[in-house]
């Protein structure tokens, strides 16, 4: 089976309810990748009999941290309007809620459509080495990552800080595995907190929330095979100990796929 599908893999413990596992490959500094926390509250909707649609907006709160082992999730289906339909979703340990979501699926009618923002110049990833994480972090170890500019700093090397908190990276499963929206909601949260590119080394750094929009349709995404997508990241402000991030990632051909932003919790 393939990491993120491991990853992903629920029990039905009930009409809402589902058992899941964290894994060791996933681990992040602190509990597992948010990544791949705020993919398996998605995959627990997508599982529930009673969803219809494609996932609309993710939106993830990292409540406290993850510990190794078993979790709990609770799905519950709020309200199913014509075209949209809400729900709220709660992963817990031991009684404990660890991080919550509200999740919008829908569905997609034909009309008018158009993108306003620009897909971003650059190389094409197989002109690109692929990056080496300057640190132990074991989840990077999922993808292949190709940084066009903003790449992480050096950790033995002296501390430079960058007047702009820009990354733009090439990125595909390792090993490759077509794109879906639990793979694209783990792909959202790639990004490195941008306070670590600003001040050139890095400080102490989490997200705590973090909201997911999707713009591809299913037939969109399969569109992009197991291919690499482009993404870019960008901070807004760094405030009272915390700062904001968006990012934008599009397939090889340009569609956007998807949008995100989170507030992420530094010291520096």
């Amino acid at each position: 089976m393939h990491p993120l599908d491991n990853a992903l893999e629920l029990e039905s413990a009930g009409d809402d309810s589902w058992r899941g596992r964290t894994l060791p490959e996933w681990a992040n500094m602190v509990g597992p990748f948010g990544g791949i926390t705020a993919a398996t509250l998605l995959r627990a909707v997508e599982l529930h009999p009673q969803r219809h649609g494609q996932p609309i907006a993710l939106t993830v709160n990292y409540v406290a941290p993850i510990a190794d082992g078993e979790f709990e999730l609770v799905t519950r289906l709020v309200k199913t309007n014509r075209s949209n339909q809400h729900w709220i979703v709660e992963l817990s340990q031991d009684g404990e809620v660890k991080t919550t979501a509200t999740a919008v699926f829908g569905l997609r009618r034909e009309g008018w459509s158009d993108t306003e923002i620009e897909w971003p110049q650059a190389q094409a990833p197989e002109d690109i080495e692929p990056s080496v994480p300057p640190f132990g972090v074991v989840w990077f170890d999922n993808f292949d990552m190709r940084f066009v500019d903003g790449g992480m700093p050096d950790p033995a090397g002296e501390p430079t800080e960058s007047a702009s908190s820009t990354t733009t990276l090439w990125v595909r499963n390792k090993p490759s595995r077509p794109m879906d929206f639990a793979a694209l909601t783990a792909v959202s949260d790639i990004f490195y907190p941008r306070v670590f590119l600003r001040r050139g080394h890095f400080v102490p750094a989490g997200t705590v929330s973090i909201s997911v929009y999707f713009h591809a349709d299913d037939e969109q995404l399969a569109a992009q095979g197991d291919g690499f997508v482009l993404g870019t990241a960008r901070a807004h402000r760094y405030s009272g100990g915390y700062f904001d991030q968006s990012a934008r990632l599009f397939g090889r051909g340009g569609t956007l796929l998807a949008t995100s932003h989170q507030f992420v919790y530094f010291k520096a």
